[in-house]
């Protein structure tokens, strides 16, 4: 088949939310060089970013005819997704979570992870969120944004195959990849389903070729269908366009006038009491996230409101002015 000549990886979306980051982090830091919180979140984002670095340094030697993207972002509804890489092999599309941690991982007969390291000379052992879970929660999302768009018969034919409830897990799949080499990965006990699903940085080539030699290369696609498919998520990705500088000078540098406790009061009681006027449930008005960053970030203005990426544009329209109104209110009570 012609297709089989192509071996490149190409990348259709370099560009991160993380990058962006680490960029106006090391800003902040030259403006502000003693703020030790601002030091603790540039290296939890630089060791994020080595991470993805990693994982980008992997794909581009695979050699296995690759299309990839960085950091996609996307909405379906009320549920948002936040994808480390999508990649886009002959056979299927990956779903990448990476993860760059301190310590050592295991993972137990139920799929726990637990996490260990040492901190200041003492071990550590705790559980952690299952970042399985959180990418195939990913995987979710995406999957409402497709069956949304074939019920509308919107999508280009060559995709519909991969998309029936049938075969839509083995079509998309998910992998974490730990990308720190001086972590020990322990999956010797983790149920087989998952086992072969978290895997270091430097088994992500090997896993993808095992799965290429071990499919029916019949069903394999073009280059130009892969390009076709890696592009739908050009299409549906939601540009990240957050100004980090002013939001992490917000969260660690300005000293903000607002009674925050005051605030998560009032803005908990304006969700309920605009939810019951509005006949709607509660977190259309603002989930528990996007509460938290409103307490965070203090936004004065619709502009910041948008900037700092705090709620979707239909909250915004819909209850942001009154928003607004409350927190500003609120600073002049201080």
């Amino acid at each position: 088949m012609l297709f089989d000549k192509f071996t490149e990886t190409i990348f259709l979306k370099k560009s991160s939310s993380i990058q962006k980051k680490y960029e106006a982090l090391l800003k902040l830091i030259k403006e502000y060089p003693n703020n030790k919180k601002l030091q603790e979140e540039l290296y939890i984002v630089k060791k994020g970013l080595d991470g993805e670095n990693e994982i980008r340094y992997q794909l581009s030697k695979s050699n296995l005819g690759l299309f990839v993207l960085s950091d996609i972002n996307i909405k379906y509804e009320d549920l948002t997704a936040q994808i480390d890489y999508v990649v886009v092999s002959k056979l299927c599309c990956y779903f990448i979570e990476c993860k760059n941690l301190i310590g050592n991982i295991t993972v137990t007969d139920k799929g726990d992870f637990i996490r260990e390291y040492t901190f200041n000379n003492k071990k550590v052992r705790k559980g952690m969120y299952s970042p399985l879970r959180q990418v195939e929660a990913q995987r979710d999302v995406y999957k409402k944004i497709w069956n949304n768009r074939l019920s509308k018969n919107k999508i280009v034919n060559y995709i519909l195959r991969t998309l029936s409830e049938k075969n839509y897990e083995s079509i998309h799949r998910v992998l974490v990849v730990v990308s720190n080499d001086d972590t020990i990965l322990n999956t010797k006990y983790a149920p087989n389903d998952i086992k072969y699903k978290i895997i270091k940085s430097d088994a992500l080539i090997r896993q993808i070729k095992y799965d290429l030699d071990h499919s029916d290369k019949s069903m394999w696609l073009s280059k130009t269908e892969q390009e076709k498919w890696a592009n739908t998520f050009i299409n549906i990705n939601v540009d990240d366009k957050v100004d980090y500088y002013l939001y992490y000078k917000n969260k660690y540098v300005t000293d903000s006038n607002v009674d925050k406790i005051l605030l998560k009061n009032e803005l908990i009681n304006f969700r309920k009491t605009r939810s019951h006027e509005m006949k709607i449930p509660a977190y259309y008005v603002f989930n528990n996230d996007e509460l938290e960053k409103l307490i965070d970030l203090c936004p004065t203005s619709i502009e910041e409101l948008k900037n700092f990426k705090i709620l979707e544009n239909i909250k915004i329209k819909v209850h942001g002015e009154k928003i607004i109104d409350l927190i500003n209110n609120i600073t002049k009570l201080k």
